[in-house]
């Protein structure tokens, strides 16, 4: 990465809020963002709140280390990460899931995974784990097909997502992989999550405006929710 502080106004009132939104859409605490980058890990808060100011060299750290895109956390435009390129498959080697820092990556379709168990992957076996610390705490990585969720996802991208076990606490707006009973007729999609004036159900929409008209469905009927922490754009050679 060029300069990653090239262009950065560290003195700006935006700082922080943008960093928030980065911490909130991979899904972290503000624990988990800032201890492995900073002992006193509450100062995080403090600078997301504009109470103390974000230094060059944390800002530098923070950037590298979750790759995060200047631009956005200059202007709050375009994408917030700069997304991992896996060129090659050999880009992630395969690591023993006993290793505790890797993720499956499984090569299936959404629909292939209507056949829901216990767990929504037991059927489907991981072609090979990925290591990005980032994205370490996800529950797999996953292609996405088609359209229905561009610009957010774009097809042939890979999407990680992490399994949410509390209904009740959802970042509204958010994009989360949202797997059903029968009640919802087994449906198995991403969208994005909206409230619904009945607090028992929850808005499903596409990202992409030519999807037009919202799904509502209730609480009861989601038999696994994951959040999508981030992506992988891969280009194609």
């Amino acid at each position: 990465m060029q300069n990653s502080l090239e262009g950065i106004d560290l003195q700006s009132e935006k700082i922080g809020s943008r960093l928030k939104e980065i911490r909130n859409s991979l899904g972290m605490t503000v624990e988990e963002f800032y201890s492995p980058l900073m002992k006193a890990f509450n100062n995080g808060s403090s600078i997301e709140n504009n109470k103390r100011k974000l230094g060059k060299r944390l800002a530098k750290d923070i950037i590298e280390y979750y790759n995060i895109n200047p631009a956005y956390l200059n202007t709050g435009e375009g994408e917030k990460l700069f997304m991992v390129r896996p060129y090659l498959k050999q880009t992630f080697p395969s690591i023993p899931k006993s290793g505790g820092e890797s993720v499956p990556f499984y090569d299936v379709k959404l629909t292939d995974l209507q056949r829901i168990s216990s767990d929504i992957f037991d059927d489907s076996t991981p072609e090979y784990y990925v290591n990005f610390r980032p994205f370490n705490d996800c529950s797999a990585y996953l292609p996405m097909y088609g359209d229905s969720m561009y610009p957010r996802v774009a097809n042939g991208e890979i999407i990680a997502v992490k399994e949410i076990t509390n209904t009740d606490i959802i970042l509204w707006g958010e994009a989360y992989l949202v797997v059903t009973d029968e009640r919802a007729n087994g449906m198995v999609t991403v969208r994005l999550l909206y409230q619904h004036k009945d607090t028992s159900k929850i808005v499903l929409r596409a990202a992409n405006p030519d999807y037009e008209g919202d799904t509502v469905i209730t609480k009861a009927s989601i038999v696994k929710l994951y959040i999508i922490k981030g992506k992988i754009t891969q280009n194609q050679l």
